[in-house]
C-alpha cells in the first residue's frame, strides 16, 4: 500500500464535506499589477493585530522614530513586536477603532509621518542555509510576522511547534473567497521571493514533502510559480478544483494530504504544517532584506472603487485615506465599506479604521452588486446549513443555542470547529446571520474561559503563598527552638544564670521603679497657675454635671392636676347623691309615710283646690260655646269675635287660680320644712304624683268636652264647626300650659328651702330641675304637633278652616320666634350675677331662672291664638289663598319648633 506522500506524488486529491460555489468577481482587481498605496500623513498602529498578548511600549510621546524601528517588545512566544512603517514622530498612544467585528477601541501609537522614509533595516541572512533554525525563527519573530492569511498567529510560535513533528509543509495559495486577489496578483508579480521564502521554511522545519495548494482559477500565478520552481527544491505545485472554502487550513489539508485534523486540535498534530503565500513573501523579506512587516498587500475591489486593484498598502495606514485616494464614490442609499470578502467580512463602523496585519481587502459594494439582508425570518429546518458546512456541523442547532445563550450546549456541538466561512448563512433561505451569532457565542465562551484560567491562576497563587509561610513559620520555629537549645546548654555547660531570665527581671525593676517615681515628679513639676487652671475646670465640670442633674419645678403643674381631681371627686360625689335621693323618694317605707300625716293631708288639699278650678274652667267654657253658637247662627264675624272674648277671660280665670294655688303650697312646704326636712321631701315627692295624675286627667276631661261641643255644631253650619274646632284647640293648650308651671314651681320651691340648709342639696335639687324641665320640654312639643295634624284634617273637607289653621300657625310661629332670644338670655345673666358671691345662691337662682323661662314660653303660646280671628276674617275670600298660607304657616312651625328644641338644652345648661 502506497503512503501518503507517494499518493501525493502521484496527485491524488481528496475532497471535504459541504462547501458553495459563489460568484468569484476576481476580475475586478486580478488584472492590474501591484503598486504602491503611498505614505499617509499620520499612521495608527495597534499593539495587538494578531493572537497573543501585546508587547510592551518602549517608545513615549514625541519621539523620533524610523522606518522598520521597534516600538513594542516582548520576551514571549505569543507576543509580537510592532514596527514604524514609515520615519516620523510620536504624536499620540491613545485608544482608537480597530480592524474588528465588534467596533470596539484598542490602545494604538499614532505616528506623524515626515515624509522621508528613513529606514532602520534589522539584521540580515543571507546565507540562512548555514544558520540555526531557532535563530531564524527568532529573527522572524522580532520581524513580527503573523499569519497573513486572515488568522495572525504568530508564525514563530507555529514553526517551533511544528521542528521535528511534521513530514508535511503546504503553502495555502487558494485564496478562495470571492473578490480577493491579494495572493493571485502577489504571486504573479513576486513568484521569486514567495519561492525564496518557502525555502527558508524547508529549511527551518525540513519536512519531507512541500506542497502548494491553488486552485485553478489562477492560470497566471500557475505559471509564474512553476517558472520559479525546480527539482531540488522538492516543491509540488498541486492545483486543486475551485470551492468554496478549500483554501481553510483544514479543508485544505483534507483535500492535498487526505487527514482530517482533529477536532479543537492543530494540523501540526497530524504532521502537517501551513503557511500563507503571504506569510513566506514576509519571511523571505525580513531574513534576506532584513525588512520588518511594516506593508503588506490589499485588495482594493467593489463597483463603488473607480481604481480597483491591489497595492502594497503600510500597516497602519486609514482606510479614509485608500477610498479617497483610489476615487471611492459612496452608493447614494447604503453605503458600505466591507474589511475581508463577501462572506467572512464585515462592515466597518467608520472609514478611520487602520490597515492591520490582517486585513488582505477593503470591498465596497454597491446595493444592486451585493444585496442587503431585509430582515431575519424563522428558521424552517430546511438542513440547508448542514449541507453546505465544511465542518460537518449542525448550524441551525448552534444558531439556537447561542441564540439562547446555552453555551454549554453550544461546546457540546463543537461550536470551536467553526470556521466562520459563512457557508451556512449564504445557502440560507431565511436569511438568518448566522455567523454572526457563532462569534458572539464564541466570545462569551473564551471570555468565560479566561475568567476561569485566571481563577485557576490566582488559587494556585494563594495556595502556594500559603505554603511558603507555613514553611517560613516551621523554619523559623525551628531556628528558635535550636537557638534556645544551645543556649541552655552552653550556661548549663558554664554554670551560670539565665540571662534571659535574668534580663527580663532587670526590666521590670526599671519598670516598678519608673512608676513610683512618676507621681511625685509630677507634683514637683506641677506649677500654680496650671493647678489652679486644673480646678477651674473641674469646677465647671461638676456644676455642668450638677445643672444637668437637676430636677425640674413643676408645682404649678402638680397643683393644677390637684384641683381638676378635686373637681372631679365633687361631681361625683353629687351625681351619687342625686341617685341616693330619688332612690329614697321612690322607695320610701310605708311606716315612714303613715307617720307624716300632716304633710300628706296638705298634699291632698292642694289637689282638691287644684279639681275645683279645673270644675271652674269646664262651667266657665260650657256657658261661653252656646253664646257662640247663638251668635253665629245670625253673623259669622259675631261668633269669631265672641270666641276671642271667651278665650280671654278664660286665660284670665285661669291664672288668677294658678298663683293661689302656687301660694298655699310654697306656704305649707316652707312651715313644715322648719319642722322636719325629711316630711318636706315626702311631701314634695306625694304631691309631684298627684300633680302628674291630675294633669293626665284634665288634659282627657279638656279634649273630650271642646269635642263634644264642636260635634253639636257642625250639623248646623261648617263655619261653627271651625270657630269651635280653634277655641278647643286653644283651651286644651291652655289647659296643659297651666298644669306645667304648677308642677314647676312646687319643686322649685321645695328646692329653695332646702338649699339654705345644706349645698350638695343644692345641686341635687338643680339637677333633677333640669330632668324635669327637659321632660316638660318634650311633653310641649308632643302636644303642639296635635293641632297640625287637626288642621291637616279640616283643610282636605274646607278650604276655610285651612284659612283660619294657618292664621293660627303663623301667629304662634311670629310670637315664639320673637320670644326666644329673650327667654334665653335672661336666666344667664341671672345665674351670672349670683354664682360669684355664693355657690349656694347660684344653685337657686338656677332654679328660679328656668321656672321663670318655662313659665314665659307658657305664656307665649297661649297668647298666639288672639290673631286667629283677625286672620279667619281675610281668609274667606279666597280659597287658593287658604291653602298656600297653611302649607307656609305649617313650615314655619316646624321651624319654630325647630328653633326651640336648639334653645331649650342651652337654657338648662347655663
Amino acid at each position: 500500500m502506497l503512503s501518503i506522500i507517494e499518493q501525493i506524488k502521484q496527485g491524488k486529491l481528496w475532497d471535504f464535506h459541504g462547501g458553495i460555489h459563489p460568484a468569484e468577481n476576481k476580475l475586478l482587481s486580478s488584472k492590474q499589477p501591484l503598486k504602491s498605496a503611498g505614505i499617509p500623513s499620520e499612521l495608527v498602529l495597534p499593539l495587538k493585530q494578531h493572537i497573543g498578548s501585546r508587547g510592551d511600549i518602549i517608545v513615549n510621546i514625541g519621539d523620533h522614530v524610523l522606518k522598520g524601528q521597534p516600538l513594542t517588545q516582548g520576551d514571549i512566544a505569543m507576543c509580537v513586536p510592532i514596527h514604524a512603517p514609515s520615519s516620523g514622530t510620536i504624536t499620540a498612544i491613545e485608544q482608537r477603532t480597530t480592524a474588528h467585528p465588534s467596533g470596539l477601541t484598542d490602545l494604538a501609537i499614532v505616528i506623524s509621518t515626515d515624509n522621508q522614509d528613513t529606514w532602520c533595516r534589522g539584521k540580515q541572512y543571507p546565507d540562512y542555509q548555514d544558520r540555526d533554525p531557532a535563530e531564524l525563527i527568532e529573527a522572524i519573530r522580532l520581524a513580527g510576522i503573523a499569519g497573513l492569511g486572515g488568522a495572525g498567529f504568530p508564525t514563530a510560535r507555529k514553526l517551533q511547534g511544528g521542528l521535528g513533528n511534521v513530514d508535511i509543509l503546504i503553502i495555502n495559495a487558494a485564496e478562495c473567497e470571492p473578490y480577493i486577489t491579494a495572493d493571485d496578483r502577489l504571486m504573479q508579480d513576486y513568484a521569486d521571493e514567495v519561492i525564496e521564502g518557502i525555502r527558508i521554511l524547508r529549511h527551518i522545519i525540513a519536512p519531507k514533502l512541500t506542497i502548494i495548494g491553488i486552485e485553478d482559477n489562477k492560470p497566471d500565478a500557475i505559471k509564474a510559480l512553476e517558472a520559479c520552481v525546480s527539482e531540488d527544491d522538492n516543491i509540488l505545485i498541486r492545483v486543486v478544483p475551485t470551492k468554496y472554502p478549500s483554501g481553510s487550513s483544514k479543508q485544505l489539508v483534507k483535500i492535498l494530504t487526505g487527514r482530517e485534523v482533529p477536532s479543537q486540535a492543530r494540523s501540526t498534530s497530524i504532521g502537517v504544517i501551513m503557511q500563507n503565500v503571504g506569510t513566506a513573501f514576509a519571511i523571505k523579506r525580513a531574513i534576506v532584506d532584513g525588512e520588518p512587516l511594516i506593508e503588506r498587500v490589499v485588495t482594493l475591489t467593489g463597483e463603488a472603487f473607480k481604481q480597483r486593484g491591489n497595492v502594497f498598502a503600510l500597516l497602519g495606514t486609514p482606510i479614509a485615506y485608500l477610498l479617497e485616494k483610489f476615487g471611492y464614490q459612496a452608493d447614494k442609499k447604503y453605503p458600505r465599506v466591507i474589511i475581508g470578502g463577501s462572506l467572512m467580512g464585515f462592515t466597518l463602523p467608520h472609514a478611520n479604521v487602520p490597515i492591520t496585519k490582517i486585513t488582505n481587502c477593503i470591498l465596497t459594494p454597491k446595493r444592486k452588486e451585493l444585496p442587503l439582508h431585509t430582515y431575519e425570518m424563522a428558521c424552517i429546518r430546511c438542513s440547508a446549513c448542514a449541507d453546505a458546512c465544511p465542518s460537518s456541523l449542525l448550524p441551525q442547532q448552534l444558531q439556537w443555542y447561542a441564540k439562547d445563550k446555552n453555551y454549554e450546549k453550544c461546546e457540546e456541538y463543537n461550536l470551536s470547529d467553526c470556521i466562520e466561512c459563512g457557508a451556512c448563512a449564504y445557502v440560507c433561505p431565511s436569511e438568518i446571520p448566522l455567523v454572526q451569532y457563532y462569534r458572539q457565542a464564541k466570545a462569551e465562551i473564551w471570555e468565560r474561559k479566561q475568567d476561569e484560567i485566571n481563577a485557576e491562576r490566582a488559587r494556585q497563587r494563594f495556595e502556594a503563598k500559603q505554603q511558603r509561610m507555613e514553611r517560613d513559620k516551621a523554619e523559623r520555629e525551628n531556628r528558635f527552638a535550636k537557638a534556645a537549645t544551645d543556649r541552655r546548654q552552653q550556661m548549663a555547660s558554664t554554670g551560670g544564670d539565665d540571662a534571659v531570665a535574668a534580663a527580663i527581671a532587670r526590666v521590670k525593676a526599671k519598670q516598678a521603679a519608673a512608676t513610683d517615681a512618676a507621681p511625685a515628679t509630677a507634683t514637683a513639676t506641677v506649677k500654680p497657675a496650671v493647678a489652679a487652671a486644673i480646678a477651674k475646670a473641674k469646677a465647671r465640670q461638676a456644676a455642668s454635671a450638677s445643672e444637668a442633674n437637676a430636677v425640674p419645678d413643676n408645682s404649678e403643674m402638680a397643683a393644677l392636676r390637684k384641683q381638676r381631681k378635686l373637681q372631679a371627686r365633687e361631681q361625683k360625689a353629687a351625681k351619687h347623691a342625686e341617685l341616693m335621693q330619688q332612690q329614697t323618694a321612690t322607695e320610701q317605707p310605708a311606716e315612714q309615710v303613715t307617720a307624716k300625716t300632716d304633710a300628706v293631708a296638705a298634699a291632698v288639699a292642694r289637689a282638691k283646690a287644684r279639681k275645683a278650678a279645673q270644675q271652674e274652667q269646664a262651667t266657665t267654657a260650657a256657658e261661653s260655646a252656646p253664646e257662640v253658637n247663638t251668635g253665629v247662627e245670625n253673623d259669622p264675624k259675631k261668633a269669631a269675635v265672641a270666641a276671642a272674648v271667651a278665650r280671654a277671660k278664660a286665660r284670665k280665670a285661669a291664672q288668677q287660680e294658678q298663683a293661689t294655688a302656687a301660694a298655699e303650697p310654697t306656704a305649707e312646704v316652707n312651715s313644715d320644712v322648719a319642722n322636719d326636712p325629711k316630711k318636706a321631701a315626702v311631701a314634695a315627692a306625694v304631691a309631684r304624683a298627684k300633680a302628674r295624675k291630675a294633669a293626665q286627667q284634665e288634659q282627657a276631661t279638656a279634649a273630650a268636652e271642646p269635642t263634644d261641643e264642636v260635634n253639636s255644631d257642625v250639623a248646623n253650619d261648617p263655619k261653627k264647626a271651625a270657630v269651635a274646632a280653634a277655641v278647643a284647640r286653644a283651651k286644651a293648650r291652655k289647659a296643659a300650659q297651666q298644669q306645667q308651671p304648677t308642677a314647676a314651681t312646687k319643686p322649685t320651691a321645695e328646692v329653695n328651702s332646702d338649699v339654705a340648709n345644706d349645698p350638695k342639696k343644692a345641686a341635687v335639687a338643680a339637677a333633677v330641675a333640669r330632668a324635669k324641665a327637659r321632660k316638660a320640654a318634650q311633653h310641649e312639643q308632643a302636644t303642639a304637633a296635635e293641632p297640625t295634624a287637626e288642621v291637616n284634617t279640616n283643610v282636605e273637607s274646607d278650604p276655610k278652616k285651612a284659612a283660619i289653621a294657618a292664621a293660627v300657625a303663623r301667629a304662634k310661629a311670629r310670637k315664639a320666634a320673637q320670644q326666644q332670644p329673650t327667654t334665653a338670655a335672661e336666666p344667664t345673666a341671672e345665674v351670672n350675677t349670683n354664682v360669684e358671691s355664693d355657690p349656694k345662691k347660684a344653685a337657686v337662682a338656677a332654679a328660679v331662672a328656668r321656672a321663670k323661662a318655662r313659665k314665659a314660653a307658657q305664656q307665649q303660646q297661649t297668647t298666639a291664638a288672639e290673631p286667629t280671628a283677625e286672620v279667619n276674617t281675610n281668609v274667606e275670600s279666597d280659597p287658593k289663598k287658604a291653602a298656600v298660607a297653611a302649607a307656609v304657616a305649617r313650615a314655619k312651625a316646624r321651624k319654630a319648633a325647630q328653633q326651640a328644641n336648639k334653645v331649650q338644652p342651652n337654657i338648662e345648661e347655663e
